[in-house]
Parts: C-alpha cells; sequence; structure tokens
C-alpha cells in the first residue's frame, strides 16, 4: 500500500522588536478570514515562541500539493503579506514536512 501524505510546514514569522502583537493582530483577523474560504487548507495554527517573543510559528497541513499551491499564490496570500510587512523583521523562514502519524488530525 502506498500512503501520499498531505503536504504540510512550519512557518517562522519574526517580527520587528515589540511588534508581534500588532503582527498577531493582523493574523487573527486577515490571516484566519482568507483561509477560512480555502476548503484544501486543512490545520491553520498560529503559535507564539515561548523563548523568543518576536516569534510567531506556523503549522499548516493541506489537503494535497495542490490546495499548497492554491494558498501560497493566492491574491489573498499576496495580501497577507504587504498587510504583514510593516511588522515582519526579516522574511518567513518555511520548512516543508511530510506527516507520519498523528493523533487528532487525519493523514
Amino acid at each position: 500500500m502506498i500512503i501520499v501524505a498531505k503536504p504540510a510546514l512550519l512557518a517562522k514569522l519574526t517580527a520587528k522588536e515589540g511588534q508581534r502583537d500588532a503582527l498577531l493582530s493582523v493574523i487573527a483577523d486577515l490571516g484566519m478570514r482568507n483561509v477560512s474560504g480555502e476548503p484544501g487548507t486543512e490545520v491553520y495554527v498560529a503559535h507564539k515562541d515561548q523563548n523568543d517573543e518576536n516569534v510567531i510559528w506556523f503549522y499548516e497541513m493541506y489537503s494535497d500539493s495542490d490546495a499548497l499551491a492554491t494558498h501560497g499564490g493566492s491574491d489573498a496570500m499576496k495580501d497577507f503579506g504587504r498587510s504583514t510587512g510593516e511588522y515582519m523583521a526579516t522574511r518567513p523562514e518555511l520548512i516543508f514536512l511530510e506527516p507520519v502519524c498523528a493523533k487528532g488530525l487525519e493523514l
């Protein structure tokens, strides 16, 4: 049996000093609104880093590679990038993953 894993990623967003809360406000509003219209975006979770007050981590999982491509290339994502840019210290760092096993997620 061949199992084709759903694509997933970790994204590290580093805010400018003291700007994490402002960045989180944009994420909570615009970011979550954008992904709510993407049926192939199955998991999209923002996390505060407990060791670095300027870092936000995302865990994302998509139904398939087309859904990931749709998310990454959407006009909504481009708008999100423009809206968060003033709060970002660096470009987001992306780590692409292949889920192997999970509790609470259907792989």
